[in-house]
Protein backbone atom coordinates (compact mmCIF):
# COMPACT_ATOMS: atom_id res chain seq x y z
CA UNK A 1 0.00 0.00 0.00
CA UNK A 2 1.31 3.44 -0.92
CA UNK A 3 1.12 5.93 1.92
CA UNK A 4 0.61 9.59 1.09
CA UNK A 5 3.13 11.95 2.62
CA UNK A 6 1.93 14.60 5.05
CA UNK A 7 1.43 17.83 3.07
CA UNK A 8 3.20 19.97 5.68
CA UNK A 9 6.27 17.71 5.54
CA UNK A 10 6.35 18.17 1.76
CA UNK A 11 5.96 21.95 2.20
CA UNK A 12 8.85 22.07 4.66
CA UNK A 13 11.03 20.11 2.23
CA UNK A 14 10.19 22.59 -0.55
CA UNK A 15 10.88 25.47 1.85
CA UNK A 16 14.35 24.09 2.69
CA UNK A 17 15.12 23.72 -0.99
CA UNK A 18 14.12 27.34 -1.67
CA UNK A 19 16.02 28.64 1.38
CA UNK A 20 19.28 27.21 0.04
CA UNK A 21 19.10 29.87 -2.68
CA UNK A 22 17.22 32.80 -1.10
CA UNK A 23 19.07 34.87 1.49
CA UNK A 24 18.05 38.25 2.89
CA UNK A 25 20.56 41.01 3.59
CA UNK A 26 20.28 44.43 5.17
CA UNK A 27 19.94 46.09 1.76
CA UNK A 28 17.65 43.44 0.24
CA UNK A 29 15.84 41.58 3.04
CA UNK A 30 13.73 38.44 2.67
CA UNK A 31 9.92 38.70 2.69
CA UNK A 32 8.74 35.47 4.34
CA UNK A 33 5.13 34.23 4.19
CA UNK A 34 3.43 31.80 6.58
CA UNK A 35 -0.11 30.71 5.81
CA UNK A 36 -2.47 28.99 8.20
CA UNK A 37 -6.16 28.20 8.00
CA UNK A 38 -7.05 31.17 10.21
CA UNK A 39 -4.63 33.79 8.95
CA UNK A 40 -1.58 34.86 7.01
CA UNK A 41 1.65 36.16 8.51
CA UNK A 42 4.46 38.10 6.82
CA UNK A 43 7.93 39.07 8.03
CA UNK A 44 10.73 41.04 6.41
CA UNK A 45 13.95 39.43 7.67
CA UNK A 46 17.64 40.34 7.59
CA UNK A 47 19.26 36.89 7.59
CA UNK A 48 22.79 38.26 8.16
CA UNK A 49 21.79 39.78 11.51
CA UNK A 50 18.99 37.23 12.16
CA UNK A 51 16.51 40.04 12.82
CA UNK A 52 12.94 40.68 11.80
CA UNK A 53 12.81 44.21 10.44
CA UNK A 54 9.05 44.53 9.79
CA UNK A 55 6.09 42.20 10.27
CA UNK A 56 2.37 42.13 9.64
CA UNK A 57 -0.44 39.62 10.02
CA UNK A 58 -4.18 39.25 10.03
CA UNK A 59 -4.01 39.17 13.84
CA UNK A 60 -2.19 42.52 14.01
CA UNK A 61 -4.72 44.07 11.64
CA UNK A 62 -7.59 42.48 13.65
CA UNK A 63 -9.23 40.97 10.57
CA UNK A 64 -12.06 38.65 11.60
CA UNK A 65 -11.85 36.13 8.74
CA UNK A 66 -8.12 36.03 8.02
CA UNK A 67 -8.17 32.89 5.91
CA UNK A 68 -9.29 34.44 2.63
CA UNK A 69 -7.83 36.34 -0.31
CA UNK A 70 -9.19 39.74 0.79
CA UNK A 71 -7.37 39.46 4.11
CA UNK A 72 -4.16 38.51 2.29
CA UNK A 73 -4.48 41.63 0.12
CA UNK A 74 -4.85 43.81 3.22
CA UNK A 75 -1.77 42.23 4.83
CA UNK A 76 0.21 42.73 1.60
CA UNK A 77 -0.73 46.40 1.46
CA UNK A 78 0.14 46.82 5.15
CA UNK A 79 3.57 45.20 4.83
CA UNK A 80 4.37 47.41 1.82
CA UNK A 81 3.41 50.51 3.82
CA UNK A 82 5.54 49.41 6.79
CA UNK A 83 8.48 48.69 4.50
CA UNK A 84 8.14 52.13 2.95
CA UNK A 85 8.23 53.68 6.44
CA UNK A 86 11.35 51.61 7.25
CA UNK A 87 12.94 52.76 3.95
CA UNK A 88 12.95 49.25 2.46
CA UNK A 89 12.27 49.35 -1.27
CA UNK A 90 13.39 45.96 -2.57
CA UNK A 91 12.93 42.51 -1.03
CA UNK A 92 13.45 38.88 -2.00
CA UNK A 93 10.15 36.95 -1.91
CA UNK A 94 10.13 33.71 0.08
CA UNK A 95 6.83 31.91 -0.43
CA UNK A 96 7.58 29.48 2.40
CA UNK A 97 7.16 26.33 0.33
CA UNK A 98 3.59 27.20 -0.59
CA UNK A 99 2.40 27.32 -4.17
CA UNK A 100 2.37 30.81 -5.68
CA UNK A 101 -1.39 30.72 -5.92
CA UNK A 102 -4.42 32.04 -4.06
CA UNK A 103 -3.63 33.87 -0.83
CA UNK A 104 0.14 33.87 -1.33
CA UNK A 105 -0.17 35.35 -4.84
CA UNK A 106 -2.76 37.91 -3.65
CA UNK A 107 -0.44 39.04 -0.86
CA UNK A 108 2.48 39.41 -3.27
CA UNK A 109 0.44 41.35 -5.84
CA UNK A 110 -0.93 43.71 -3.18
CA UNK A 111 2.59 44.38 -1.89
CA UNK A 112 3.80 45.11 -5.44
CA UNK A 113 0.88 47.44 -6.12
CA UNK A 114 1.71 49.43 -2.98
CA UNK A 115 5.32 50.07 -4.00
CA UNK A 116 7.35 47.08 -2.82
CA UNK A 117 9.74 45.69 -5.46
CA UNK A 118 10.59 42.00 -5.87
Amino acid sequence: MIKKENSNVARLRRHKRVRKVIHGTKDVPRLNVFRSNKGIYVQVIDDDASKTLVSSSTEQLKIKNGGNIEAAKQVGADIAKKCKDAKIKTVVFDRGGYLYHGRVAALAEAARENGLEF
